[in-house]
């Protein structure tokens, strides 16, 4: 047992250290070869802070635990924006001034209705997953074309300021790529392999693990990300972030351990955790593109956020206990 605690606790420590390392490489090696800022802040920062999620959620998938999978892929998304945007827009209320952004929350919003879709069957299957992957391709397309169209947009300011305060050489970049992918894959199995420990241990599923520890564990390259931003005051690149990160791991890290596995009896998720991050969801479209005018989070809105997701952590530990 305290190998397994050693194993998660040490997992997270190099996990967030080198999806940090990984990131700043990526976003370092795409300037340096020329990658629109905008492009930077959309993909490489915002999908490359889920490397932790994807990561997870394959090696789960691949040793017969896809529970994990899901738990982690949903669980990130509750965590981001109850827990991350929650509590940085607590710190500092969030003013939402890029039009990019106020375009990719409705198809965030629209990416988690589908996601329900695949669910209402009680399986993911292969075909459902290789679907996802679609959809995170088009995605992805959709996200060069507005990056090409989105010239001067505050989130690719913000970006450009992120990376010249952290400049890196192009050697330099590459390197921190490889090695914190590389440790981004030996630290997940260590902490995949304590996670399904303990929850075979104490008798709970791993969809509940994936959801509560590995969930929030995997999530602390955001919030680290996010704390930073809002401290140079670069909150279209918080809400970036978040949304971009939600995007990839509904569609990316669900649709490629569905491949890798089939995810079976998802109902669970489906009628309890769905609509938790679907709410949420709901909201974070409504705060950021501004239902009054200039999109922003307050920090009455941010306390909202984080009672919700406190009040589902707490009714997922107390399923446990009860049990």
């Amino acid at each position: 047992m305290l190998m397994a605690i050693a194993a998660i606790v040490v997992g997270l420590i190099i996990l967030v250290w080198s999806a940090d390392r990984f990131v700043d490489g990526a976003a370092a090696t795409a300037n340096h070869l020329g990658v629109p800022t905008l492009l930077i802040g959309m993909l490489v920062i915002g999908f490359g802070t889920s490397a932790p999620e994807l990561m997870v959620s394959a090696l789960a998938a691949g040793q017969g635990n896809p529970g994990l999978a899901l738990g982690n892929a949903y669980g990130s998304n509750i965590t981001n924006i109850g827990l991350i945007l929650g509590f940085v827009a607590l710190m500092s209320p969030l003013a939402v001034h890029s039009q990019v952004l106020k375009q990719e929350l409705p198809l965030l919003g629209l990416v988690t209705l589908i996601s329900a879709w695949f669910l209402l069957d009680g399986e993911i299957s292969r075909l459902d997953a290789t679907i996802l992957i679609v959809l995170l391709l088009v995605v992805m397309g959709f996200s060069i074309w507005r990056a090409r169209q989105g010239n001067g947009d505050a989130l690719g300011m913000n970006t450009e300021q992120d990376i010249s305060e952290s400049a890196m050489s192009l050697k330099a970049g590459v390197i921190w790529t490889l090695v914190g992918l590389a440790l981004l894959i030996v630290s997940s199995r260590m902490l995949v392999w304590g996670a399904v420990y303990i929850a075979q241990t104490f008798g709970v599923s791993d969809l509940i693990i994936g959801l509560t520890v590995v969930a929030v564990g995997t999530s602390l390259p955001e919030l680290a990300s996010s704390i930073s931003a809002v401290r140079k005051n670069e909150h279209d690149l918080v809400l970036g972030n978040v949304v971009g990160s939600n995007l990839f791991n509904t569609l990316g890290v669900v649709g490629l351990a569905g491949v890798i596995a089939p995810i079976s009896s998802v109902s669970e998720a489906l009628y309890r955790d769905w609509p938790v991050m679907a709410a949420l969801t709901l909201a974070v479209v409504i705060f950021g593109i501004g239902w009054r005018g200039q999109g922003r989070i307050n920090r009455f809105e941010a306390a909202a956020l984080l009672t919700a997701y406190l009040v589902y952590t707490g009714y997922l530990i107390y399923t446990v206990i009860s049990a």
